[in-house]
């Protein structure tokens, strides 16, 4: 990357880090306040493994847990009491705490019951924390009917522990944010505090909060509605745009648009992520089949971009999200039409509204048209078109409704799939760009099937996967080798959204300073996935891992063949050449006493797993914490070695091909 790229780019990225409010002087517990903090979590500590010896429901015993994992992260972060009001507020929370353990002990859950506001946990499956969600149940429900879901994203908040979440959870009224009450449960997402904007574990968090949900209430799978604002109108618009099949709508406030994936100067392989991650321009055409209410303030004075445009750009701040996403939807074809503050976009179900005189907010008459806007959908449900028009850049978002793209011709491309289900679902007609694998659901009457003019015989299925070969289409075969398919496409940092598991290497070492870098990756991604992503990582040595673990979880692995086990497993099995000498991909070289490689990999010895070599996340230290994070390492690297530091130079990297091949 040019140096003077890199210099206005870091110019632009302390701006924004300039405009965030700087936090005052964390609160010094005294000692007595010490003690009684970790007493408090002592004594739940004690509770749970009461409750676990007893066999107590695993859910009741999360709901306990949270309140130990909120006082848990206090200890090891005591700089977040942030004001001196936090640590009664805090303590109290605790004490709740204690006071749930002590009745599930007893067989009691009165919180399960309360009205209106309740508290739960669950267990990610993602690193095995245990994570809060609050909800808002209205007094009608009774669990005899399925009711609908509204899903709440906050804004960014400074000062969202989970002890403070625990505590503001409980004082919401019912109405607040609790738009058109027609009996829905509302789930009021933690996220992770402010987890990366509801991408990577941020992202996890909405969707295993929403399994929670449903695994202890009735909700109506077709009813499941989206709403952020801010920060969470910025995870909204990612969310909604990469699953344009899984909610029956999204309302959309604010949220920071990207501006980095709009920038020149960065090698293929962080632009080519950047489109994912980043980028929600290039997706808005998914709001063809997802009814999106876009909306912000006419005097909105946010910050309109991270990082922020240049000094002296205009913007309308954070309007622009909508602003923008409306813009390429008419580059798409689909104009909008109507007040311009209050527009309908012809051909699609997406709104956009402007709050007349409102800065960093909605209008009360924004507000009656959105709470409209929901219950219509939410009324109606998720119903499955007969026309899809889908746009994706990579198989890790590849649904929409009743298609699925399998394969691409080439990552970080766009791809688009239009489908025409015509006659009573007995003719298809797709035409594609970019795709050479995909699949149709809901072809039970399917007689014939066009794929880019050309007609493929099928024979009615449940589904019906097609295959592209010698640019001629046909009903596929399974296939073979290793592809590029969901959950199986890289970067590095993708292996970090389902199950992991970091393995430690416990042998000896070829190159002391190497095999030192390597634990001071581990070390670094413990350390600030624990404050940012608010878990510390399952961690094994390298001889206690299970087949097991293999099948369950992405295996990352640091070290070496010499001091790790599964490492020197692996020799010979990517394209990842490393002997005591050199470590090299391809033709890039490089000693390995002072290289490291870094990799991503399906996991040879599961398949349907990764497996990582020296990574964890790859994202900048700050971004944990920030609005976005940019994957720096794409599917490779040799990382030269860095004494001291945590995170080393960039010797060289890049992305595989379609087949897990070097390019």
């Amino acid at each position: 990357m040019p140096l003077r790229f890199l210099l206005s780019f870091s110019l632009l990225f302390a701006l924004a880090l300039a405009q965030r409010p700087t936090p005052p002087a964390p609160v010094v517990l005294t000692p007595a306040q010490r003690q009684q903090l970790a007493a408090a979590v002592s004594e739940i500590d004690s509770l749970l493994a009461q409750l676990r010896q007893k066999k107590a429901d695993p859910a009741l015993i999360a709901d306990v847990a949270i309140f130990h994992k909120a006082g848990a992260m206090l200890q090891e972060h005591p700089e977040e009491f942030f004001v001196p009001e936090d640590v009664p507020k805090f303590l109290g929370v605790l004490a709740q705490g204690v006071d749930r353990g002590r009745q599930l002990l007893a067989g009691q859950s009165p919180w399960t019951t309360q009205n209106a506001r309740r508290l739960h946990g669950y267990v990610s499956a993602l690193d095995g924390s245990v994570q809060p969600y609050g909800l808002r149940v209205p007094e009608s429900y009774d669990g005899s009917k399925p009711v609908k879901l509204y899903v709440w994203l906050h804004g960014r908040e400074r000062a969202l522990t989970e002890a403070a979440f625990l505590d503001r959870a409980q004082k919401i009224t019912p109405g607040g944010n609790n738009p058109a009450a027609e009996g829905q449960i509302q789930l009021d997402v933690y996220g992770r505090w402010n987890g990366i904007a509801y991408h990577w574990a941020g992202e996890v968090d909405v969707f295993e909060a929403i399994a929670a949900v449903q695994a202890r209430y009735k909700i109506d799978p077709e009813r499941i509605l989206l709403r952020g604002f801010s920060m969470g109108g910025c995870g909204a618009w990612h969310i909604a745009l990469h699953h344009p099949g899984y909610f029956a709508a999204a309302e959309i406030g604010a949220g920071t648009w990207p501006l980095r994936s709009q920038l020149p100067g960065f090698p293929p392989y962080q632009a080519g992520p950047l489109r994912i991650y980043e980028n929600i321009i290039d997706w808005s055409l998914n709001a063809f089949n997802l009814p999106i209410a876009g909306h912000g303030g006419e005097n909105e004075t946010g910050t309109s971009s991270i990082p922020p445009p240049p000094p002296g750009t205009k913007t309308r701040g954070q309007l622009e999200s909508s602003l923008r996403v409306r813009a390429q939807l008419e580059k798409e074809g689909f104009p909008s039409e109507g007040d311009p503050f209050d527009l309908h976009v012809p051909g699609t179900p997406a709104r956009f509204f402007i709050s007349k005189n409102t800065g960093h907010g909605t209008g009360p008459e924004v507000r009656a048209k959105l709470d409209a806007f929901l219950k219509e959908h939410g009324d109606r449900g998720r119903t499955s078109p007969d026309h899809i028009r889908f746009v994706t850049f990579t198989t890790r978002y590849p649904h929409s409704h009743w298609v699925t793209v399998d394969h691409l011709a080439k990552h970080y491309d766009r791809a688009d799939l239009n489908a025409r289900r015509l006659d009573a679902g007995k003719r298809y007609e797709v035409s594609t760009n970019n795709i050479t694998r995909f699949t149709l659901r809901e072809v039970a009457k399917a007689q014939e099937v066009v794929i880019d003019g050309q007609k493929v015989a099928v024979k009615p299925a449940a589904q019906i996967t097609f295959e592209r070969t010698a640019k001629r289409w046909a009903v596929a075969k399974p296939a073979k080798g290793l592809w590029k398919t969901h959950s199986q496409q890289g970067p590095i940092d993708d292996a970090f959204m389902a199950p992991f598991l970091l393995v430690r290497p416990t042998g000896q070492p070829w190159h002391p300073e190497a095999h030192a870098q390597a634990l001071r990756l581990l070390s670094r991604f413990d350390r600030l996935y624990a404050k940012g992503l608010r878990a510390h990582p399952r961690i094994k040595d390298d001889k206690d891992v299970t087949p097991s673990d293999l099948a369950q979880y992405n295996l990352v692995l640091f070290g070496d063949p010499g001091s790790n086990r599964w490492i020197a497993k692996l020799q010979g099995k990517t394209p990842l050449q490393w002997s005591r000498e050199r470590v090299a991909f391809g033709a890039e070289s490089f000693p390995a006493a002072g290289h490291l490689p870094a990799i991503i990999y399906p996991n040879p010895f599961a398949p349907k797993r990764y497996v990582v070599i020296n990574s964890g996340m790859t994202i900048e230290d700050r971004e944990f914490t920030f609005e976005y994070g940019m994957p720096r390492l794409g599917d490779f690297a040799i990382l030269k070695v860095k004494p001291g530091a945590e995170w080393p130079d960039i010797a060289t990297a890049g992305l595989f091909n379609e087949r897990w091949q070097l390019p």
